[in-house]
């Protein structure tokens, strides 16, 4: 599966970003990385990825705004939606509810940091749904 799948890594930390692409592209997936919602909305004009990884805490435009604002766009909305957080390291340092967390429209939720076993999991899991 992984041969023609393209994901979409949103993470501001460089070395959590080079984590997730190493990992990824270990198992053949083909990664574009995103430092924050704004650019993986310039990149997501030249381009669709099969599945987006999408750090929440990020400057710019967070992961709870780009997540609605795939959700919102007609041609990306069926994108499977990885959301990745440290909610429950850093919940009091947030401003992020846990009802937000909730609500966001997100396929899957994993906990920073990532377990490569289980994101690669729930990856292909979702793309699997997506297929059908």
């Amino acid at each position: 599966m992984p041969s023609d799948c393209t994901i979409l890594v949103v993470e501001d930390n460089v070395d959590t970003s080079r984590i997730i692409d190493m990992i990824l592209e270990s198992e053949g997936y083909r990664v574009i990385c995103a430092k924050n919602g704004e650019h993986a909305k310039e990149i997501m004009g030249a381009e669709t990825p099969d599945c987006i990884v999408l750090d929440i805490m990020m400057p710019e435009m967070d992961g709870f705004t780009f997540c609605s604002w795939v959700r919102s766009q007609k041609t990306f909305r069926d994108i499977p939606v990885i959301l990745l957080t440290s909610f429950s390291k850093h919940i009091y340092e947030s401003k992020h509810s846990h009802k937000e967390a909730l609500y966001t429209e997100a396929d899957e939720y994993l906990e920073k940091p990532v377990k490569p076993e289980r994101l690669l999991a729930i990856l292909e899991d979702l793309l699997k749904k997506r297929e059908r």
